[in-house]
Parts: C-alpha cells; sequence; structure tokens
C-alpha cells in the first residue's frame, strides 16, 4: 500500500534539508557582518590619525618638492633675466654684469 502523499513527504524533507542548510549557511555571514561592525571604528580611528599624522619619509617628499618647485623658479627667473638682458632691456634691478653672454 502506497501512501497519498508520498511524494510530498520526500518533497517536504528535501525543502526541510535545504532550509536547514541555509540557516547554518547564513550564521557565517552573519558572523562575518558582526566582526566587520566590531572592527570599523577601529578602522575609522586609524585612518583619521593617519590623515593627521606625517611620516618622515612623507615630510621629505613634500620638502624635495618645495626645493625642486623652489629651483624651477630660480631657473626661470635666471632665463628671463639673460633675455632681458640680451635685449638691452633690463629692469633696474637686473645685473646684467654678473649675466654671462651666450
Amino acid at each position: 500500500m502506497t501512501l497519498p502523499f508520498e511524494g510530498w513527504a520526500a518533497t517536504l524533507a528535501g525543502m526541510r534539508i535545504l532550509l536547514l542548510a541555509a540557516l547554518l549557511l547564513s550564521g557565517c555571514t552573519v558572523a562575518r557582518t558582526a566582526v566587520d561592525v566590531a572592527t570599523i571604528p577601529v578602522k575609522v580611528v586609524s585612518s583619521g590619525v593617519d590623515a593627521a599624522t606625517t611620516s618622515q619619509s612623507e615630510a621629505d617628499e613634500k620638502r624635495g618638492r618645495e626645493l625642486r618647485k623652489a629651483e624651477e623658479e630660480r631657473g626661470r627667473q635666471l632665463r628671463l633675466l639673460e633675455e632681458r638682458c640680451r635685449k638691452g632691456k633690463p629692469l633696474p634691478t637686473d645685473d646684467c654684469s654678473a649675466v654671462q653672454p651666450r
């Protein structure tokens, strides 16, 4: 004798197994999310500290950029001085005797 709901019973049992598996696997996600939420304040504070402080290498790089920029500006001003002296139109502050002709 066969039961009329035998197929349904098998399907329900399979659904229960899938539901149980889904619940067990979702627990891993919940735990991971809890860890992420717990570490957010630490990450925020550490990034704020990193933004507020300057390491020695960063300070050295910044100083190097400033020196290169100042050197480029001195070179540009010297080229302009040489050009003015060469054209015979120096400014009152120009010392054309210090400029060597090309």
